[in-house]
């Protein structure tokens, strides 16, 4: 009882001292703001705008709520284990350790501190090598994401989601918002790889199948300058989520810039207007998000995307003839396959956070 007595004051001052470095009491000042904005009486008269903001000043409040309860209950339970005598404190070690595990979920955060790990991200799956295997696998992956965000408290939307012809999907494109959503989920982008016994053929065969998962930070778009000639614009109906009366208008948009070939596809809203805001702002994000990989100052010099390297994964998921999760960068695996697919893959963002200490 002692070691954990000890455990918990040391995790006390290390989370004083990430509350200051992640300028908690900034993040409050800017929880104010946002609902002194939402206070506004006409708000609402942006409906968009409004519902951003509000997503936003929630998951703020929800992360500095965490931190100052976890603070507050690790406070509390120290101070009633100092005044126990040691056969009674044997009644606190349940709430330790799970105190414990929640403070080092949060201390996680130190690790994200990158230019744009506080920004939502948007997150596209597309299949690679493997056929109507990696169709599903992508399918896959995006339910991994989807139950991550459950997970770590994190909202996620649908932007766009084209279903393959016999299973799984062509394409999804995800947006995640929340405390350090891109720092968390950039460790996903790269090439995913499968092995099981595929549920696809008739002789049940070993299969080894590919999916590319993109992330990018949500960016202003302001952030670049794109000139409307190098773009195409198309409209179609919407084949996703939303209901049937999504699908009664060609209410999606498809935009391609040319020059390199990028294409974004929004259909998560009822009006054109809105999944065509929706998607310039994401060919924003994708357009200064190669800029950068291509360390570049203007957007005309872009050149074209290249087609992904599918021998260079980042990571292998094997199913079968054993079970294992094995991260090729950090060098981090699991034999909890289906724990990592069901979506608790922070132990992965924790191992990857670690192993990029001192490169940047």
């Amino acid at each position: 009882m002692k070691q954990l007595l000890e455990n918990l004051i040391s995790t006390q001052a290390r989370l004083e001292q990430a509350s200051r470095q992640l300028n908690l009491a900034t993040e409050k000042n800017r929880l104010d703001d946002l609902e002194t904005q939402l206070a506004e009486p006409d708000i609402w008269s942006d409906q968009a705008r409004a519902e951003l903001l509000s997503r936003d000043a929630a998951n703020l409040k929800q992360y500095l709520d965490s931190w100052s309860e976890v603070m507050e209950d690790i406070k509390t339970t120290i101070e009633l284990m100092q005044m126990s005598t040691d056969e009674d404190q044997t009644q606190y070690e349940h709430t330790a350790d799970e105190l414990l595990q929640r403070a080092e979920k949060l201390l996680m955060a130190v690790k994200l501190n990158g230019e744009f790990d506080k920004l939502p991200a948007i997150v596209q799956i597309s299949p690679g090598v493997g056929g109507t295997d990696a169709a599903d696998w992508s399918a896959m992956l995006e339910r991994m994401y989807l139950r991550f965000a459950e997970i770590a408290g994190l909202s996620c939307e649908v932007l766009d989601e084209s279903p393959a012809e016999e299973a799984g999907i062509k394409s999804a494109t995800l947006r995640f918002s929340g405390p350090f959503a891109f720092g968390k989920l950039k460790s996903e982008k790269g090439v995913h790889r499968l092995v099981r016994l595929s549920p696809f053929n008739s002789d049940n065969l070993r299969q080894t199948s590919f999916a590319l998962v993109d992330v990018i930070p949500e960016l202003e778009s302001t952030a670049i300058d794109i000139n409307e000639k190098d773009l195409k614009i198309d409209t179609y109906r919407s084949s996703g989520h939303g209901g049937q009366s999504v699908n009664t208008t060609d209410s999606a948009v498809r935009i391609t810039h040319l020059p390199t070939g990028t294409v974004v596809a929004i259909q998560s809203e009822r009006s054109q207007l809105k999944n065509k805001q929706r998607a310039m702002s994401v060919l924003y994000s994708r357009l200064a998000e190669l800029t950068r990989e291509q360390h570049l100052d203007n957007i005309s010099e872009l050149k074209a995307k290249k087609s992904a390297d599918w021998g260079s994964q980042i990571r292998s998921y094997v199913l079968h003839p054993y079970q294992k999760v094995k991260d090729h960068r950090s060098g981090y695996e699991t034999s909890d396959a289906q724990g990592v697919l069901d979506g608790h893959i922070e132990p992965l963002i924790d191992a990857y956070l670690d192993s990029q200490i001192g490169k940047d």
